[in-house]
């Protein structure tokens, strides 16, 4: 075995297995209940349409998170511990959380690339906060 394979397997942490688990069985049960509900519901302000984002947003965050741990996997530097997978579940609600926002801003149609961009850069600037100020608690 070389030595890239035992980093490769050395740093799969024990929670970043169960938390990738609990999201595809999270996704799978997002997505369908998002199926059902848009196949056999009529679209009605209530309760229907809050189910709607509800799934909506844990449907993409569940199926966007191995791939935000796949990139934090390859974007931190070796001599450094991956991100915990707490760090890697918000990033993720992030994604489902504009994508929620982005079908709300569509019932009215006023969805535009402009405001689609702003609020992904307020996402992400939010985002480079959390962590900026995270790794200066781990300094102290």
């Amino acid at each position: 075995m070389s030595n890239d394979q035992n980093i490769s397997t050395e740093r799969i942490p024990a929670d970043h297995i169960g938390m990738l688990i609990a999201s595809i069985v999270m996704a799978v049960l997002a997505w369908v209940g998002l199926y059902v509900l848009v196949t056999t519901q009529q679209p009605r302000i209530g309760g229907q349409l809050w189910l709607f984002f509800v799934l909506l947003s844990t449907a993409v965050s569940c199926t966007v998170l191995p791939f935000v741990r796949y990139f934090n996997v390859r974007l931190t530097p070796v001599q450094r511990e991956l991100p915990p997978s707490g760090v890697i579940v918000r990033q993720s609600v992030w994604v489902g959380l504009y994508a929620a926002i982005c079908a709300w801003l569509q019932i009215p149609r006023v969805l535009s690339l402009p405001a689609a961009t702003l609020l992904a850069v307020a996402f992400i600037g939010v985002e480079v906060f959390l962590r900026a100020r995270e790794g200066s608690n781990v300094q102290r």
